[in-house]
């Protein structure tokens, strides 16, 4: 792929970390697809679960892959979109005994699932930076925070709770496909600040409200 038009925003070369991608739903079907568009070299995708008929609407998959597990498909949408990158699926759970290394993504659903990527992300200094996307209905959260530092640890730590204080949606108001391609570019948006350094400014936690249209940065 050409990426000329990007270079002077960010040049693929200058992603010099792989990326673990764990959930490959609404949040990580289309950050897959702009990482990996903008010249990321190195994804593992991650996530047990099949593609459903109720999927289909909000995520990133085609009719086809209905019955499919959602890594292998995330990866095979992917390849067809791409020419540069190397994609690895993993239709497994994340548990907390994998480990992990480079630039660590959660897009996944639960409270109990991001404590468990956390927990092996925390202090690890093989995991230069850690970004967290959340969505209920149209509200949007996404944190960027570099696991070794002690600020952005005790920030984050502010931001974990369990499950059942967590807000319950209405089953048909949790998911629209519009909401999955901002979250997805918010998280590019962030990487690329991040791996930029110089003159930009990532902020450790962005609230966005698409109903609204308001959002709140810390």
């Amino acid at each position: 792929m050409n990426h000329l038009r990007q270079l002077g925003i960010l040049n693929p070369r200058e992603i010099i970390y792989p990326v673990t991608l764990i959930g490959c739903g609404g949040i990580g079907t289309p950050t897959a697809l702009a990482l990996a568009k903008m010249g990321c070299p190195d994804i593992t995708l991650m996530d047990p679960d099949i593609v459903e008929g109720h999927n289909l609407p909000s995520q990133l998959f085609r009719l086809q892959d209905a019955g499919k597990g959602k890594a292998q498909a995330c990866r095979n949408m992917i390849l067809e979109f791409t020419d540069r990158c190397s994609v690895k699926a993993m239709e497994t759970a994340f548990d907390g005994s994998q480990e992990l290394s480079g630039i660590v993504i959660s897009a996944v659903d639960t409270m109990e699932a991001r404590s468990k990527i956390w927990s092996k992300v925390k202090f690890n200094l093989e995991i230069p930076l850690y970004i967290d996307g959340r969505i209920g209905g149209e509200i949007i959260e996404v944190f960027t925070i570099q696991p070794s530092q002690i600020e952005d640890i005790e920030f984050y730590e502010k931001w974990l709770f369990p499950d059942a204080e967590a807000a319950e949606l209405p089953c048909t108001e949790r998911a629209i496909i519009y909401v999955g391609f901002v979250i997805g570019g918010i998280i590019a948006s962030q990487l690329k600040t991040w791996l930029k350094g110089k003159g930009g400014f990532y902020r450790r936690r962005v609230n966005f409200d698409l109903k609204t249209m308001t959002t709140v940065t810390q």
